[in-house]
């Protein structure tokens, strides 16, 4: 997290929210969609198999149409794939760091 955190505290310019999701998006002062999407990236990542059509209702009943959630599905997917080969091959991630990105 610390790695893309200093992405997402940049993105949102909100070093709060950035803790809160780290220390578990639920609790996280997000709106019912951004909990959806989560809810859905987090089932996604971790047990895909288990994914039905409910999960896309509660994407649709959030406001999500069908490109954002394809583009979500394909987003996830390809971070998974990318973070199991950086794995796979222990590749180290480049130093980054900025005063205020620090957590």
């Amino acid at each position: 997290m610390s790695h893309h955190g200093a992405g997402l505290r940049k993105l949102t310019k909100d070093r709060e929210l950035v803790q809160q999701i780290a220390a578990d998006w639920r609790d996280a002062a997000m709106t019912d969609a951004d909990k959806a999407l989560c809810s859905y990236a987090e089932k996604l990542t971790l047990k895909p198999s288990s994914l039905d059509s409910t999960n896309i209702e509660a994407l649709r009943s959030n406001g999500f149409n069908d490109r954002a959630i394809h583009d979500a599905c394909a987003i996830v997917a390809y971070f998974n794939f990318v973070t199991r080969i950086a794995e796979g091959l222990h590749v180290e991630l480049e130093e980054y760091w900025a005063p205020e990105d620090v957590l």
